[in-house]
């Protein structure tokens, strides 16, 4: 197992407000991490600490084997940032502020312009090289502060709710486009999002809460844990079919003209199904999905 990112006993106070308290949690090397809680669970904290924005009271961070605190130069240069409000320039060119960033880093000329050439055709924005950043539409412009964080080939890309504000079939493109870099570029992709649809193709998450680790696993395994499956039937004599659930003992709901059991397991469907034959009109199962993981983990909804 190749660790990229190692956080140990990570604390961090805002005066007597403990944001982060003493977390533990590993990043492997080309994988999509997704780290995630509600607003003010220490999620933007940690990641500001991670980045070098933000000192730690107490705890290390290692980052492709460069120490936080010791060696945060070359933390910086492994790292890009696409952050939830842009830093571009409106009124340069995309090239322009590509160009712009790329001289911050000390690399020539030469590997700058070609640097953001490189980026612009990842992100699948070459086109619009010449037109001023503030014109842009705001998927065209998610693209621009995604080169603008791949202009110095960054090992490691942080993802700060890239898709916010996007509409569905945008944010779509904007990560077809995320998952081609990761594969052709194997860059590794911490990503926080708002988007539980998003954090389901992670391949590794967190929850974080109350500045503590209240979760972690795939994708998967949160769901099978803190998330139930449910069968949703619409019978054809809905008076019988309840009537047929209660003798059996067999909780249910309804709503509308629908009747919802929780199942602990999807095969528990099959003997309720048996039990209504002859009396179904349709049915089907619904799976766990992860915002009912985060509510599980959490009590509250990520946007709360």
């Amino acid at each position: 197992m190749d660790k990229i990112i190692e956080v140990r006993g990570l604390s961090k106070s805002y005066g007597t407000v403990q944001a982060v308290k003493n977390i533990d949690f590993y990043v492997e090397t080309g994988k999509l991490f997704a780290f995630l809680g509600p607003n003010g669970a220490g999620k933007t904290t940690t990641i500001n600490i991670i980045c070098t924005l933000l000192d730690q009271d107490k705890g290390d961070v290692v980052l492709d084997g460069c120490a936080l605190g010791r060696d945060n130069q070359k933390i910086r240069d492994r790292i890009g940032i696409v952050f939830q409000e842009s830093v571009l320039d409106p009124l340069l060119t995309v090239k322009e502020n590509l160009l712009t960033r790329g001289s911050i880093y000390g690399l020539s000329a030469k590997v700058v312009e070609a640097n953001a050439a490189k980026a612009m055709k990842v992100t699948m924005i070459e086109d619009l090289a010449l037109r001023r950043y503030g014109t842009l539409s705001g998927g065209q412009r998610r693209r621009t502060d995604i080169a603008r964080a791949l202009i110095h080939r960054p090992k490691i890309l942080f993802l700060d709710e890239p898709t916010t504000g996007l509409d569905p079939q945008t944010r779509k493109s904007v990560w077809n486009m995320i998952e081609e870099l990761r594969r052709e570029e194997g860059m590794t992709i911490f990503l926080t999002t708002h988007y539980m649809e998003e954090a389901e193709k992670a391949d590794y998450v967190i929850v974080i809460d109350d500045g503590e680790i209240a979760a972690r696993g795939t994708p998967a395994e949160l769901k099978d844990k803190y998330s139930t499956d449910a069968l949703e039937i619409k019978p054809i004599d809905r008076s019988k079919a309840l009537n047929t659930l209660k003798d059996a003992g067999i909780a249910c709901s309804e709503q509308a003209d629908l009747i919802l059991v929780t199942l602990s397991s999807t095969v528990d469907a099959l003997p309720i199904l048996a039990l209504l034959e002859g009396n179904i009109a349709s049915f089907q199962v619904l799976n766990g999905t992860m915002d009912d993981a985060f509510i599980g983990i959490t009590g509250k909804e990520i946007r709360a």
